[in-house]
């Protein structure tokens, strides 16, 4: 079976997108990739040997500026043109839509020509590409058991399938608490100021000296955090980048974050309690956020409520409770099988 896997402009949509073509090309069908030009190296790094890539012209519309979100536009509706185009003589079987805006064309080069067409949402809340592509496909994976924003009257097929995470995480799921009151912060590959400004002033409010932090930060900040760990005798590691994720979430027994659909996955493959700060700009990681809540494996705090005072008060309850996060920790696990889930549903 020929297989097309269309990408999105982010490390979030890419990832899965290439664990899925690994499973499928193991399996034996021939699998095409699609990506544009921000995602290059990354796809052509991760991609499955005997997958083949295919460049689209494509970029994200929420450009403030209506001159970029015009020409943006334009490059859509030139690649979808050009896709339906190839796939009137080169049709795939099926294809696959991993969300973004380079992957619209391709959803509505199959649409055109009536190939089955499957839609991933990363996140608990429908995506603003996604939401468009919705009308031309028949079913949506996701990777929460709800997600909002989907549109009513829409005649859409849900499958819940989970997330795809790299095998690394798969490793780790179900690891034991370490116990050593370790606390892990990560503001993703760009850190976050508010993590950097509360963390810091929370922990100086706290009588437990024996926290140790991993800190993840941009790379203007890392001298600032050191200084201010050293000076008031707080073990810390602070450091801008992080090569094991999977590891560093593993060795910690708490996790304060943002709330992206992959952070949060992890969370819940490794099984780890955490505080997630959403950005304030981004419903996507509110509903993610919201959704790890419910399960009992952390908190959601909304970023103008994220203080020293209250993560200090927080952090101390927890630690002086054990067996809280313990129990944390066991609602936030979730079974991850989501590559063989969705490898599944689009070869029956």
């Amino acid at each position: 079976m020929k297989i097309w896997i269309a990408t999105g402009g982010t490390g979030g949509h890419v990832f899965p997108a290439l664990s899925v073509a690994a499973e499928l090309v193991a399996r034996g069908h021939r699998v095409i990739i699609s990506r544009d030009g921000r995602v290059r190296k990354m796809v052509s790094d991760g991609a499955p040997r005997g997958a083949k890539i295919v460049a689209v012209w494509a970029s994200g519309v929420g450009a403030k500026s209506r001159a970029k979100q015009i020409i943006a536009l334009f490059k859509i509706a030139v690649s979808a043109a050009w896709l339906t185009v190839r796939f009137l003589f080169s049709r795939p079987n099926r294809v696959v839509a991993f969300g973004g805006y380079s992957s619209v064309p391709v959803v509505f080069a199959a649409h055109v020509w009536k190939i089955p067409t499957f839609l991933h949402e990363q996140n608990a809340a429908i995506g603003r590409a996604n939401k468009f592509a919705l009308r031309w496909v028949k079913t949506l994976m996701t990777s929460f058991p709800t997600v909002d924003g989907i549109p009513q009257n829409s005649h859409v097929r849900i499958v819940y399938t989970g997330l795809p995470v790299r095998h690394e995480f798969l490793e780790m799921a179900g690891a034991p608490l370490p116990n050593e009151s370790k606390i892990l912060v990560t503001g993703g590959s760009l850190g976050a100021q508010i993590l950097d400004d509360v963390v810091p002033a929370a922990l100086l409010q706290m009588k437990n000296k024996k926290i140790f932090i991993t800190h993840q930060t941009r790379p203007e900040n890392v001298a600032r955090l050191q200084k201010i760990y050293a000076e008031n005798k707080i073990r810390a590691n602070v450091l801008s980048f992080i090569h094991d994720m999977a590891g560093a979430i593993a060795g910690a027994d708490l996790v304060i974050g943002r709330s992206g659909a992959s952070t949060v996955v992890e969370l819940e493959t490794i099984g780890r309690p955490a505080i997630l700060v959403p950005l304030n700009i981004n419903p996507d990681q509110a509903a993610n956020a919201a959704s790890f809540a419910r399960m009992g494996g952390g908190f959601a705090i909304p970023q103008e409520k994220f203080t020293p005072r209250w993560l200090a008060a927080t952090l101390t309850e927890l630690f002086d409770n054990p067996m809280r996060l313990e129990k944390m920790a066991k609602k936030s696990l979730v079974e991850n099988d989501a590559v063989k889930i969705i490898a599944d549903e689009i070869t029956k």
